[in-house]
């Protein structure tokens, strides 16, 4: 498994580091700022091996340039993505060895079209999911569709439970807020939140989640359950006759919340 420290951005994003097999190497996911990766590089002693992307938006992409220009790595990220950075580029269902672990890779288009996730299966599993899934809630569908997102849903919940989540932002406080308010009796949520809550407070991130916790907590990957569908047929002044249309119903109530 990969050792992994969070390397803050902008208002909300993290850059997670990830350390390997290979002594004084990382690669980074989502550098969408180059300054605190080559802060971190510099105070740590360490090199840059190589540069994770999920999808291609700037704030996950925009400090790749400048890292190139300090260290010449591959930038792995997907085949299909209108982001020109990328030198290896990879397809669905590919798999990479990175830093002596490996690395499964997944489409997961919802957020974006492009958009994809690394899982490593080894010892204790670990998915970096960009902006497709957060803790509590997942991305907006700015270019997918709701039944996209079922189907990035669907895989994330065939992983191991165990499966520690590390997404790109620090948006669990807004997301359970919402996720209370989908199913105000989950006591799992009141918890969460109470400890996410405890966490920023103390400058803390609070991640990464695990897969275990959004399938308790999450309304997206809970769409199948009568309390989640119920409330998004009494927000939404409609009958759901499909998943699909739950999660749809689901994902306007929260562009909106």
């Amino acid at each position: 498994m990969f050792s992994v420290t969070p390397i803050p951005a902008f208002q909300d994003n993290y850059i997670w580091a990830l350390q390997g097999s290979t002594p004084g190497e990382i690669a980074v996911v989502d550098p969408g700022d180059a300054a605190p990766v080559l802060t971190y590089l510099k105070e740590n002693n360490l090199k840059l091996a190589a540069i994770l992307i999920t999808h291609h938006h700037q704030d996950h992409t925009g400090g790749v340039k400048a890292l190139l220009q300090a260290q010449d790595v591959p930038v792995f990220g997907p085949a299909n993505s209108p982001f020109q950075g990328i030198t290896a580029p990879l397809e669905h269902n590919s798999e990479i060895t990175l830093l002596g672990n490996r690395l499964r890779v997944n489409a997961v288009p919802a957020h974006t079209l492009d958009h994809i996730s690394y899982f490593q299966p080894d010892d204790q599993p670990q998915l970096f999911c960009g902006d497709t899934l957060f803790l509590a809630g997942c991305g907006r569908l700015f270019e997918g569709t709701a039944e996209q997102l079922l189907a990035a849903m669907n895989y994330f919940k065939s992983l191991p439970a165990q499966t520690r989540v590390y997404c790109t932002h620090e948006y669990s406080l807004a997301n359970l807020r919402f996720a209370a308010a989908v199913e105000p009796d989950n006591q799992q949520i009141q918890e969460t939140t109470q400890r996410c809550q405890t966490l920023r407070e103390q400058g803390t991130p609070t991640l990464p989640s695990s897969l275990d916790q959004e399938l308790k907590i999450n309304p997206f990957m809970r769409s199948t359950e009568a309390s989640v569908a119920t409330a998004a047929e009494q927000h939404s002044g409609n009958a759901l006759a499909s998943e699909v249309e739950v999660l749809a119903a689901l994902r306007s109530w929260k562009d909106q919340f």
